[in-house]
């Protein structure tokens, strides 16, 4: 029988982990909103430094918003202890995002013992279109 997954830290003690892994991510304003059941809402705020020409969110943005998603959905099943990388990300952006906050929900897809598949997609806040879409594995390094 398995074992039952610990139980997944609050969003706040997730974004105090995000802040001492990733000082840049959590510098820029991320937001946990909600992680549970290897799953995640981190929500990016509007900053003026993170825009684009063109007036909308820069790449490297929306990469490190689903990178750092996707973590939380993964902490979320250990109990907020690291025992992953990112190994690979694509990354396809349909639309700009624009001059607004972001929303990425990440979940993951399939979790073995060596790999993780997940999937993340990016809306601009209060939109349902996706503007980004994210797939990722990640390596188990425990």
């Amino acid at each position: 029988m398995n074992a039952p997954f610990p139980a997944a830290p609050t969003p706040a003690a997730l974004d105090a982990i995000i802040a001492e892994g990733v000082p840049l991510v959590s510098g820029w304003g991320a937001q946990v909103l909600a992680a549970a059941d290897g799953a995640a809402t981190v929500r990016l705020p509007y900053r003026a430094d993170l825009l684009r020409p063109g007036n909308t969110v820069s790449g490297p943005a929306i990469m490190g918003l689903a990178d750092v998603a996707m973590w939380a959905a993964l902490l979320s099943l250990t109990g907020g202890r690291d025992e992953s990388v990112t190994s690979t990300m694509t990354v396809n952006f349909l639309r700009p995002a624009g001059p607004n906050p972001v929303i990425a929900e990440a979940r993951i897809v399939k979790r073995g013992r060596r790999a993780i598949f997940g999937e993340v997609i990016i809306r601009a806040e209060g939109s349902d279109d996706i503007c980004t879409h994210v797939t990722t594995t990640w390596t188990v390094i425990v």
